[in-house]
């Protein structure tokens, strides 16, 4: 009874640590980061960004939509395409080590903030609506590499100070409305665009500190003293003193969370210690009391009460090792989940005599008792899933390093995809799927399952999964050809290779890869997410597989589903009738489909800001240039050089015709499109103009 209490005790003293600790110690993400994020995510208008949430949360340990970390603080911000509005705030100086933040090709508005964090390496902006001019405080962000600026409303002259910044590489500031002429300093950085402004040609020599004119953003100033200019050291003290107070203020916050921390945690001991004594002072006090019942029942030898009395002793005695023996014997895999019986009997005669020679009786073997055990086993995984290689979390850290940036392929609307190495020298990808989609664990070994079962030529393999400690990870096989989009779009001599008669087999594999899903599995599979960056190639350009089949489920979930509207919307590959109502069929497959098409036919993206406002659209601009053969000679990718049959250019730009027509029912089924484009398909060298060029496939 005593230790019962001390367990009773023990239990409860767990129970208050756990209650007051945990809410203190939960916390993964730096405080000062997620008070930034948080007033980030309000300047953008709380955007459904899965995981993103207008005060506290975990970023890091919830795995926030696009946001990557070092340890407790957050690295990276990455979220292209999402059609984000509202403006960034004034807040992004809070970031305490902040390298990334991409958010281009968004709807994005206001003036980029004059306090951006020092630790800031690679700003990308690109294809917003940011208006006013560039901020001199961009001039003590000393680790700036890389800023992309273009395709948004941005005005004024260049800023002299950026030429101070050494480690600035890269600056793209096409397709704005800056004025005046260009610092000579600033054409020396290697890679620098402006292109699309209306600059003057000549360079313009760095001005003295004393004339230099005031920054359009910071109001009305003073009369300037002889030796100091409007932008001097009492602005700079100025901010100084203010991002001094800043820093105070957090520390004094950190400083009173952690003495509130140290004085619960404290207290939360104090109390443990004083019920562990009340504890063992109640279990001695009982221990005391029962002794003279356990002194009788050993000195039964000498002065037995009666046969009988032994006999129940005896029995009792008996019976707690045997029902022991029960619980603890190891059952075999065909046993987990029944209920088996087992009788006091079976222990051996001898035995049992043995135990009632200590009691000095010899009586006859009690009645068999049965014993009913109920085997308490985890939650198992049903019987009919076949599932493929199981791989633990900590080997897949193992084989990523630990995720490092340097592995990471890239980042969707499902999260992130790693290349790991197996000890072997094999390599694999690794989906890391966000946290913030809901989903328990037999849901996604269902979803496991079913993916496992998608076998074809044309389609990524899955090879193994890994459900721990509150991930969910998908491993697939490797290509390492890259994506059809970064082929197509990356505008080096990799788009040479892809000639018109390679343009035509990659179409084929990827219509057979729509065929599979649609018209062999059953029931049908939706992919939800047919787009040129979910097509991969192997190293020689010469086959494509589909990537992201099966995952229709996980797209379709709540705020998944509204941020995948928004980004097929924004990207151009979302059929009329899913972008109008939000419904998605078999025939929207089709329709992104065409539009891949139409990236192999003309070399554009499917959504470009940066083209003229009725050519961004590709696939509502070229359906008026499909069915003249004059116009569709125009649209052909420029790469080609001209290099293509005009029959076969004729029938390829029928088929794109018959994908994206606005009504779904007038939309073909895939293995009609297969057909066509197995018709098209070579079979000797072609001749004539093409002959020359296309003999290298």
């Amino acid at each position: 009874m005593g230790k019962e209490n001390s367990k009773l005790c023990a239990l409860f003293v767990m129970c208050l640590m756990v209650i007051f600790v945990v809410p203190f110690s939960h916390g993964l993400t730096n405080g000062q980061d997620v008070y930034a994020i948080n007033s980030l995510y309000i300047a953008l208008g709380s955007p459904p960004l899965p995981g993103w949430v207008s005060t506290g949360g975990d970023p890091c340990a919830q795995g926030w939509q696009g946001v990557q970390c070092v340890g407790s603080n957050i690295s990276t911000i990455v979220i292209n395409g999402a059609n984000l509005g509202g403006q960034l705030g004034d807040q992004l100086m809070n970031f305490s080590s902040i390298e990334t933040i991409d958010l281009s090709n968004n709807q994005i508005g206001g003036s980029i903030p004059n306090n951006l964090p020092t630790t800031i390496k690679t700003f990308f902006l690109s294809a917003n609506q940011f208006t006013g001019s560039i901020p001199d405080s961009l001039s003590t962000l000393t680790l700036l590499s890389a800023i992309d600026l273009s395709s948004n409303n941005l005005s004024g002259q260049l800023p002299h100070s950026l030429q101070s910044l050494s480690a600035l590489t890269t600056l793209n500031i096409e397709n704005n409305l800056f004025l005046g002429p260009v610092p000579e300093k600033m054409l020396s950085i290697p890679n620098f665009k402006r292109d699309g402004n209306p600059l003057n040609t000549t360079a313009a020599s760095s001005p003295s500190p004393l004339t230099s004119p005031p920054s359009s953003s910071e109001g009305p100033t003073a009369p300037a003293t002889p030796g100091k200019s409007a932008n001097g050291p009492s602005s700079q003290d100025g901010s100084q003193s203010k991002r001094s107070r800043k820093s105070r203020k957090t520390i004094l916050i950190v400083a009173f969370v952690a003495i509130g921390v140290i004085v619960c945690i404290v207290g939360v001991l104090l109390v443990a210690m004083l019920l562990i004594r009340c504890c063992e002072k109640q279990s001695k006090l009982e221990s005391t009391t029962m002794r003279p019942e356990t002194g009788g029942y050993k000195g039964t030898k000498e002065k037995p009460k009666g046969n009988n009395s032994l006999i129940e002793h005896t029995a009792e005695a008996n019976k707690v090792p045997v029902s022991q023996e029960v619980v603890q014997k190891p059952m075999k895999e065909s046993q987990i989940d029944t209920v088996r019986t087992e009788n006091v009997s079976q222990k051996p005669s001898e035995q049992l005599e043995m135990d009632m020679a200590r009691v000095g009786v010899i009586a006859p073997t009690p009645p068999a008792e049965k014993v009913t055990v109920n085997a308490i086993v985890p939650a198992e995984l049903p019987r009919d899933l076949s599932l493929p290689t199981s791989f633990t979390v900590g080997s897949l850290q193992q084989y990523t390093n630990s995720f490092a940036s340097e592995n990471l392929i890239g980042v969707g609307m499902l999260g992130s995809v790693y290349r790991a190495e197996l000890p072997d020298g094999q390599l694999l990808a690794v989906k890391k799927l966000d946290s913030s989609v809901p989903r328990d664990d037999e849901s996604f070994l269902n979803l496991v399952s079913s993916i496992s079962k998608l076998q074809h030529a044309n389609v990524v393999k899955l090879v193994g999964y890994c459900v721990e400690h509150k991930q969910q990870l998908l491993v697939y096989e490797y290509c390492g050809g890259g994506t059809l989009n970064d082929i197509l779009h990356s505008g080096d001599e990799l788009n040479q290779k892809l000639t018109w008669n390679a343009r035509i087999r990659l179409a084929l594999g990827a219509a057979r890869a729509l065929e599979y899903l649609h018209e062999v599995c059953q029931p049908p599979v939706v992919h939800r997410n047919f787009k040129s960056a979910n097509l991969l190639l192997d190293n020689e350009l010469l086959a494509v597989r589909a990537s992201d089949c099966g995952l229709a489920p996980l797209i379709s979930s709540g705020s998944v589903r509204q941020l995948s509207g928004n980004i097929l919307s924004s990207l151009g590959y979302g059929a009329p009738e899913f972008i109008q109502s939000g419904a998605y069929t078999l025939k929207s497959d089709v329709y992104s489909y065409g539009v891949v098409m139409l990236e192999l036919l003309t070399g554009r993206k499917s959504h470009d800001s940066s083209r003229p406002r009725g050519e961004q659209h590709l696939a509502r601009w070229a359906t008026n240039h499909l069915h003249d053969i004059a116009s569709l000679s125009r649209m052909v990718d420029p790469s080609l050089n001209g290099r293509y049959p005009e029959k076969s250019l004729s029938q390829f730009a029928d088929i794109i015709s018959t994908c994206i027509q606005s009504e779904p029912e007038f939309r073909p089924p895939m293995s009609d499109i297969v057909q066509n484009l197995l018709r098209m398909m070579p079979r000797e060298p072609i001749s004539g103009r093409s002959n020359r060029n296309s003999s290298s496939n």
